[in-house]
């Protein structure tokens, strides 16, 4: 297949079909930690990744702020990757370095310094952030130095249409789908009225928006939206005011925030827990609250089933793993660059951005990085189809198929899987 660069159109995403399913699917969170401004568009130009042997990848993962929950699975399916590509040997066309930085989030500039550091460094590959709106800061920097920015989790639909000359691709997807799944859900519980307490940055309005739009074309009402600011610590106003529209359901966008929402909204106010519906960037099994807290709640999660065999290999990088969010999606971000590399027989920022929809559709299927790599290095072309999913890049570097699980808490506040949507965003 001829490859040509990519570059960002502005095109809107339709119609998303789902089918219901029945896999296991790992826990995530995606989403921001910034002010809701339309992000600055950048031209790219004095690129200063280069072809100089080394295929090296930067990470700006949280270890620290406001999502630092997600910073060790993504590391470690990112290492776990970079031990994959190693051990194909002198198979695939260059040495490998791995430079590990941390994101924070947007109420520090950690991120910034971080992207800084891997430009310097002469990264070709970034994975990272996690957060919409962390990415947000430090994206423009990775365009102009010609870099590949891959996120295992950013979900914000306003990295569809951003001027990023192609260099900012991302393996979770858009919340055009996961919203939608939201929305589905509640209605589908039967609530006709919903409230929705969101965080005010890219990540949170845009799961409103398309829940939102969901919930209305599903016959339903949103009665209250209310939002809050990213380091907000106190939100008994955004519950009362959602309160008093007395909703049948309500949706918590939210992230290590929602510690202090739910015993505001569950305890204090009473609300049932049964009709409370998270989302990828708070459920988790780590809320320290009395037992049958969020019995009854559900939630939705972004990502393809981490089967135990590749769980039980993530351990062995991280022995004290216990969530495996977006692990996946982080260890499918560096293969697919990697392939990419080795495809275009050059590790340049540029090369990699030039190969990366090819390697993930329209060729022969290829579910190893060794197995891709050989066929490569037969001359074919190549659908990488990774452990997060089918992959298959659009044009806008987002991925055109995923899984989104739902989930509900037990009396011990711990989630289960109740069942699998796998949806297309089509075009």
């Amino acid at each position: 297949m001829n490859v040509f660069p990519r570059t960002r159109s502005a095109r809107i995403l339709g119609g998303i079909a789902l089918v219901g399913a029945s896999a296991l699917v790992l826990a995530g969170c995606s989403g921001g930690g910034s002010d809701a401004a339309a992000p600055s568009a950048s031209s790219g130009g004095g690129a200063t990744s280069t072809a100089d042997g080394t295929f090296h990848v930067g990470t700006i993962l949280p270890a620290t702020g406001n999502l630092a929950f997600l910073g060790p699975p993504e590391v470690a399916g990112v290492k776990l990757a970079i031990q994959d590509i190693e051990a194909t040997g002198d198979a695939f066309p260059f040495t490998t370095e791995l430079t590990e930085r941390d994101s924070g989030d947007t109420t520090t500039d950690i991120a910034t310094q971080s992207a800084t550091e891997l430009v310097d460094a002469g990264a070709d590959v970034v994975i990272g952030a996690a957060s919409s709106g962390v990415s947000f800061t430090f994206i423009d920097q990775l365009v102009n130095a010609g870099i590949v920015q891959i996120s295992p989790a950013n979900t914000s639909p306003d990295f569809t249409t951003y001027a990023d000359d192609g260099y900012y691709w991302r393996t979770a997807p858009s919340d055009v789908l996961q919203g939608r799944v939201l929305g589905n859900l509640m209605v589908g519980d039967g609530a006709a009225n919903v409230g929705i307490i969101y965080i005010n940055d890219p990540y949170g309005i845009g799961l409103k928006d398309n829940a939102t739009t969901a919930i209305e074309a599903a016959g339903g009402e949103v009665s209250a939206a209310v939002p809050y600011n990213p380091g907000d610590t106190v939100f008994t106003s955004q519950v009362d005011q959602v309160l008093a529209s007395q909703p049948d359901a309500i949706a918590v966008i939210a992230f290590e925030e929602t510690s202090s929402i739910i015993p505001q909204l569950v305890s204090t106010q009473g609300y049932a827990a049964s009709k409370v519906y998270f989302v990828d960037g708070n459920l988790s099994n780590s809320y320290e609250f009395p037992a049958g807290t969020l019995q009854g709640a559900k939630g939705t999660l972004p990502g393809n089933p981490a089967d135990t065999d590749f769980q039980s290999r993530l351990k062995q990088v991280d022995p004290a793993l216990t969530d495996f969010s977006y692990a996946p999606e982080s260890y499918d971000a560096v293969i697919v660059a990697a392939l990419a590399a080795a495809q275009a027989k050059d590790d340049s920022g540029t090369a990699i951005r030039d190969n990366l929809q090819s390697v993930s559709e329209e060729g022969e299927k290829c579910t190893t990085f060794a197995d891709c790599l050989a066929l490569i290095n037969e001359g074919k072309d190549i659908d990488y189809d990774g452990v997060s999913g089918p992959i298959t890049f659009d044009a806008n570097g987002d991925p055109t198929e995923a899984y989104i699980g739902i989930y509900q808490y037990g009396a011990d506040n711990k989630y289960t899987l109740l069942n699998t949507e796998f949806g297309s965003l089509n075009e």
